[in-house]
């Protein structure tokens, strides 16, 4: 979560742990960093800035109660921008775990993936390829993590849609794809039965079959 310039950062273990909840989640966290993270820094408070959502969706001219990524959309909290267009903005994260760490937000204010519109996501999406490979470039790396926290248990702290683009290098001493271990799943009647049920409720849910908005650069 990118915080007000001066703030300070947190340990870089509890930084990588909010990352990592969605491949180990922390089931008791401790109290005080759990505090942190979900309440902002002193600077972010004293900014009217927090990881809650919006009151509004973002709308309020005036900034009170956005969150504080809809405070970067509107002008109103700083961040470097890297890219920009009609629909989604990227900015580099202000407590990186490597160099070129870069959120893709969504210019509207939507606290899960769920609420998020399928033309916003796909807008979103469509734009890793070419952000991802300039971070790459820039930072001289050869390959990059796209993650995404959703929910609180997943590790999400600021609750409006955001995309991580996390460059990797072989020293950078963060997790790797085979970091836990995994076992072989399993082919008897409880997988079965969870196929059968995600199938049931895929079929029950109404598809979405709009279009997506083309997103047009602009200039900043």
């Amino acid at each position: 979560m990118p915080p007000l310039p001066g703030s300070s950062a947190p340990a870089p273990e509890r930084r990588l742990a909010v990352l990592l909840s969605h491949l180990r989640p922390c089931h008791e966290p401790p109290r005080a960093a759990a505090s942190a993270e979900r309440h902002g820094t002193a600077a972010e408070a004293e900014a009217g800035l927090s990881a809650s959502p919006c009151d509004g969706g973002g709308e309020s001219s005036s900034g009170a109660g956005r969150c504080v990524f809809c405070n970067i959309v509107a002008g109103t909290a700083q961040a470097f921008k890297l890219y920009e267009d009609d629909v989604c903005l990227c900015i580099l994260d202000a407590r990186p775990l490597t160099a070129g760490h870069s959120l893709i937000i969504p210019k509207g204010h939507y606290p899960s993936l769920q609420t998020t519109p399928p033309t916003v996501l796909a807008a979103i999406c469509s734009k890793l390829p070419l952000l991802g490979t300039a971070i790459m470039k820039a930072t001289q790396c050869d390959a990059f993590n796209v993650l995404i926290n959703n929910g609180e248990k997943a590790g999400q702290v600021v609750f409006h849609t955001h995309v991580h683009i996390i460059p990797r290098s072989k020293d950078d001493n963060l997790w790797s794809s085979e970091t836990y271990p995994r076992n072989p799943i399993s082919h008897g009647q409880e997988t079965k039965d969870l196929v059968s049920s995600i199938k049931e409720v895929l079929s029950s849910s109404p598809e979405d079959h709009s279009t997506v908005t083309p997103s047009t650069p602009k200039g900043f």
